[in-house]
């Protein structure tokens, strides 16, 4: 696990909502700020982990690359005209990120699959009180009793989209799961989590202010969690944040 990723559903969202505010104060455009925002995540996670976890301050990093891009862009406007800069930003753009899941090979999906498949399936009230008691665990901080509704084995999956400075890989192991979980959900002010019908079961959903953040399934067997899915991409999360 990659300690330098590994941080609050507060953080994540500040951190994100201040990229974009620096970017739309020098480009005039929100526009243009979302794209500019997207390709410095996407100039983090080009980073390997050790140099990731060499930078103290991966906000100032993150907030030095968005100047640079921004000032790039504003260059590129003056030298060329407007139909010469969108192309080159839509060259830029239409690469594709990364999000957590990508991380798995198509062999390491089935496995995973086909593990819960072969489990025995657990009654709806049983999945519902199991969720309940991770999101109680997580809200009173109590990593003891979260790890005893794990499997050892457990696994954490992360889709960031590539869009927040969220967990690049998977996590694997009960003591390691819980800290992730326990850290991206630990209490701020404004921060809330609630368990609610998530693709119709009982899932979490945590919210920062009136924005949902994450939305939290979770797959059981044999009476314990065994894998976590946490969505973080805003984008996944339009939905879940219309009007």
């Amino acid at each position: 696990m990659d300690e330098a990723d590994v941080v609050s559903i507060a953080e994540l969202l500040d951190e994100r909502r201040y990229l974009l505010d620096v970017a739309c104060w020098m480009l005039g455009s929100a526009g243009e700020a979302e794209c500019v925002v997207d390709e410095v995540y996407r100039r983090w996670y080009g980073l390997s982990g050790a140099a990731r976890r060499e930078i103290a301050r991966p906000r100032s990093w993150l907030a030095r690359s968005t100047g640079r891009s921004c000032l790039t862009r504003l260059a590129l406007v003056e030298r060329s005209d407007d139909t010469a800069f969108e192309a080159g930003v839509g060259a830029e753009v239409s690469r594709v990120l990364l999000d957590a899941l990508a991380c798995l090979s198509p062999d390491e999906r089935a496995r995973a699959s086909l593990r819960v498949r072969r489990s025995d399936p657990v009654a709806p009230w049983e999945h519902d009180a199991l969720v309940r008691a991770v999101g109680r665990a997580c809200l009173d901080g109590d990593a003891g009793h979260l790890v005893s509704l794990l499997c050892p084995d457990v696994t954490a999956f992360f889709d960031g989209g590539g869009k927040v400075r969220a967990l690049s890989r998977p996590v694997h192991g009960d003591r390691q799961v819980a800290h992730s979980l326990l850290t991206l959900l630990a209490r701020r002010p404004r921060t809330a989590l609630t368990a609610q019908s998530v693709n119709g079961r009982t899932g979490l959903v945590a919210r920062y202010g009136r924005q949902v953040a994450a939305v939290i399934t979770l797959d059981i067997a044999d009476h314990r969690v065994i894998q976590v899915w946490i969505v973080l991409n805003p984008d996944k999360l339009r939905s879940w944040n219309q009007p």
